[in-house]
């Protein structure tokens, strides 16, 4: 396997393998759709901090996040698959939970503490990720445990800034959105477990074959 392949082979925590395919192709379909997804993150933030027009930044914080799917169903439908959708799907993805956390976390809709446990798995990711890079890997494929966690902090956002901003809706949606925030919180956690196990995986076998 060549290390340096963007879209080698790579051992899963179970020792199953993945292997991140895909072209060169730029404008399809499913990479329009993520770009659109991550022009939304800036008018996200414009719309919640800036006007503070809290019924639009729900809207658009429901239909950026929770269309987090969208793109891939495209992508695998219509056979586009491409080495840029793999890249920009996680980082719309990312960009979505980093930004929603800073203005909701400065506006009080959710503790620090909860800020403070997501950036923490971030900065545990970025760190595997530098590991990688020294021995030649790019970045692990998505885990569908990390997949599921993301769509399931994207869906809770929106409840948690709905319970803040519509007073009538609070008690649902808040009980709700929290629900989901923790079960996905969790869950991200257990992926950042395993995104480390199979970055150790990876680096040893490139000791092994330096040895």
């Amino acid at each position: 396997m060549s290390r340096r392949s963007t879209r080698a082979t790579q051992t899963g925590p179970g020792g199953d393998t993945a292997v991140a395919s895909g072209t060169d192709r730029v404008l399809t379909l499913p990479n329009l759709i993520s770009f659109a997804r991550l022009l939304g993150v800036p008018l996200f933030l414009y719309l919640f901090l800036v006007s503070r027009a809290d019924v639009a930044a729900i809207v658009v914080l429901a239909v950026g996040g929770t269309s987090d799917w969208v793109d891939g169903w495209i992508a695998r439908r219509l056979r586009q698959v491409s080495r840029l959708g793999e890249l920009l799907d996680p980082l719309a993805d990312r960009l979505y939970i980093l930004a929603t956390l800073v203005a909701f976390t400065a506006r009080d809709v959710v503790p620090w503490q909860f800020t403070a446990a997501l950036l923490g798995r971030e900065l545990l990711l970025f760190g595997s990720l530098l590991v990688l890079r020294r021995h030649g890997y790019g970045p692990p494929p998505v885990h569908y445990v990390g997949k599921t966690a993301t769509f399931v902090l994207l869906a809770a956002f929106p409840l948690l800034l709905l319970a803040k901003a519509v007073p009538a809706a609070s008690a649902v949606a808040g009980a709700t959105g929290w629900g989901l925030a923790w079960w996905g919180l969790v869950l991200y956690w257990v992926a950042g477990a395993f995104y480390v196990i199979q970055a150790g995986q990876l680096v040893r076998a490139a000791r092994r074959a330096a040895a």
